[in-house]
């Protein structure tokens, strides 16, 4: 099912059970890694809301959860769990994804027969404020490219080289940050396209654009440290897989330094790459393919930044508006 020892298996031990109720955290957890082919993060969240359910049946109960009380939780019994999370001051956020791993974890065993559930179905989704991405203009996202390109007298050429090419890529690409960070080396030299693997193993390809191409290229030259075909393409210091928060603390290094917002992330370069791709006439139906989106839904909250883009241009440049 999963390695022995990897993150999975030690959380996973964590979680509150008697024996029965093990046996079915078992079988989900087999269903969510072998058929489903979830990927790590995402099991590991799924784990983590499922050991805050636990944890506050053993506490309500007085007792580790069985079967029979997995199974017999009833609609007031759901409803204290979320009344119990408010009291922590738990974001409505937050619950909105636990409730819906837990309904997952019901899910399963109601469609395979092994448990039955219905109250959880009863239970409402807490409301959670719309988010609109908040992408960089044109502009900052060049910037913050050309700030990396130019490097920084604290560290080595090729790893400005390096986080310039990765920087480039999310926002060239539209890559997520571990997309990016868990190609391997034999995908370069870079063609006119990439086969990137997003959530859920799911593959889908991207165009290459020449300064991609470059920026990857110029990396590639000026790395000291061997680099196997099998192996990471883009590297740390010694050698490993590029860690997600090097590059997260390097654009926030480049946030204060450009005046940028908070909202000023790397994945903030994605959402740059949709709402630029849409201002220049690109369909939603294409972008959700480069994105990776399962769902329409997630790719048409672009079309509400645009929008808002668009209103703001004309606000100011209207005779009776602020301009």
């Amino acid at each position: 099912m999963v390695e022995p020892g990897n993150p999975i298996d030690r959380l996973r031990a964590e979680l509150p059970a008697a024996p029965d109720a093990a046996a079915l955290i078992d079988a989900w957890l087999r269903y969510l890694v072998s058929e489903k082919q979830l990927a790590e993060k995402t099991i590991l969240s799924y784990l983590r809301d499922l050991r805050d359910f636990l944890l506050f049946m053993q506490d309500h109960e007085g007792r580790q959860p069985d079967r029979a009380m997995l199974e017999g939780m009833d609609v007031a019994g759901f409803r204290s769990w979320l009344a119990h999370r408010r009291g922590r001051e738990v974001t409505n956020r937050s619950t909105a994804r636990a409730l819906s791993a837990i309904r997952n974890f019901y899910r399963y065993f109601d469609r395979t027969g092994q448990m039955h559930n219905q109250a959880i179905q009863a239970i409402r989704t807490p409301k959670v404020p719309h988010a609109v991405p908040r992408p960089l203009s044109e502009t900052a996202a060049a910037r913050v490219i050309d700030d990396v390109a130019l490097g920084d007298e604290k560290t080595e050429p090729w790893v400005d080289a390096r986080d310039a090419a990765v920087i480039t890529m999310l926002y060239g690409c539209g890559l997520r940050i571990g997309e990016a960070l868990g190609l391997d080396r034999h995908v370069a030299p870079l063609g006119d396209s990439l086969m990137v693997t997003g959530k859920g193993n799911k593959q889908r390809l991207v165009p290459i654009l020449p300064v991609v191409r470059d920026a990857v290229n110029t990396y590639l030259a000026l790395c000291p440290l061997p680099l196997p075909p099998k192996g990471p393409l883009f590297v740390g210091v010694r050698g490993k897989r590029l860690n997600p928060r090097i590059i997260q603390g390097r654009i926030q290094l480049l946030r204060s330094a450009l005046g940028l917002p908070p909202s000023a992330t790397p994945h903030a370069l994605r959402h740059s790459f949709a709402t630029h791709l849409l201002s220049s006439g690109g369909d939603l139906r294409t972008i959700q393919e480069l994105l990776g989106h399962a769902s329409l839904k997630s790719t048409q909250h672009y079309t509400e930044v645009d929008t808002d883009r668009l209103l703001d241009i004309y606000d100011k440049a209207h005779p009776g508006g602020k301009g």
